[in-house]
């Protein structure tokens, strides 16, 4: 697809510790590419990750993806949600469980919103390793919506465990 001028770049976040998270990540960002709407530009590696909250469970692969979209912002949240429920996740009330596959919109260009269904940035996006570091793989330093730098983000959260497992996808 040949991105329109009205399109906007977007990161997504990719995770899961069930059953087999790299293959549901790689199936999600393939029904993603496949969209008409969206344009994979490029994918981070994926990294292993400690769980966070709940701590009784396996390890989090994780990666992230900016892609180029003409979908405004809740309609792409939409998309990923449906996304994942054709890939097997069952949304539960509990909070930082166990999954096959979550994928959250991370950013949308530098828009700032907070809706009873989608706030951007991700209001939890900056005190996680396993989406910042991902992110400075693909981007380097950028500055987040609100002015704060990436790489300030990342260095509050330098504790956090997060091993990179391979180098990237190939996008597109």
């Amino acid at each position: 697809m040949s991105p329109r001028p009205e399109s906007a770049l977007a990161w997504i976040g990719l995770g899961g510790n069930l059953g087999e998270p790299r293959s549901a990540m790689s199936m999600a960002l393939d029904q993603l590419n496949n969209d008409e709407e969206i344009e994979l530009e490029a994918v981070s590696s994926f990294y292993r990750t400690a769980p966070i909250g709940i701590t009784d469970q396996p390890d989090f692969i994780n990666s992230v993806a900016r892609l180029r979209t003409t979908y405004q912002p809740e309609a792409l949240l939409e998309k990923l949600l449906a996304v994942e429920a054709n890939l097997g996740r069952v949304r539960s009330e509990q909070q930082f469980g166990p999954r096959v596959l979550d994928l959250d919109l991370l950013l949308f260009d530098q828009v700032q919103m907070d809706t009873a269904r989608l706030t951007l940035p991700h209001p939890r996006m900056h005190l996680r390793r396993f989406v910042l570091e991902p992110l400075y793989e693909l981007e380097g330093e950028m500055t987040l919506p609100g002015g704060r730098g990436l790489s300030d983000c990342l260095e509050q959260v330098r504790g956090q465990s997060a091993v990179r497992e391979h180098s990237a996808k190939s996008a597109g």
